[in-house]
């Protein structure tokens, strides 16, 4: 299954399941075939992702500090981080914010 986000703001973002459910669970949306996501929610949704991503990092970093002090080696994490894939989705939900205007996904 896909995600097809879109706004009359921004252009459609797609993304593959796994990831789209990622993103809405940790914005605190229902990630069922169909959605909405509110111009007065959008601020938080971009707050929510933003630690989210914070705490990944500090998570990772934490894990390679902790291998290095043992003298193991680092632990490799995937090769793409949620930075990488929720920017996209936070630069259309900022421009949506801005033109007060929504994002629906599954109509």
């Amino acid at each position: 299954m896909l995600y097809k986000f879109k706004s009359k703001a921004a252009g459609d973002l797609i993304m593959l399941e796994p990831n789209g459910r990622r993103v809405l669970e940790i914005i605190g949306k229902d990630p069922g075939p169909k959605g909405i996501i509110e111009p007065s929610q959008m601020p938080g949704a971009l707050s929510a992702l933003e630690s989210a991503i914070a705490r990944e990092e500090a998570d990772q970093q934490a894990a390679i500090d902790e291998a290095k002090s043992k003298g193991q080696v680092p632990p490799t994490f995937e090769a793409v981080s949620l930075r990488q894939r929720a920017l996209p989705f936070m630069d259309m939900l900022r421009r949506c914010e801005k033109a007060g205007k929504e994002i629906v996904w599954g109509v």
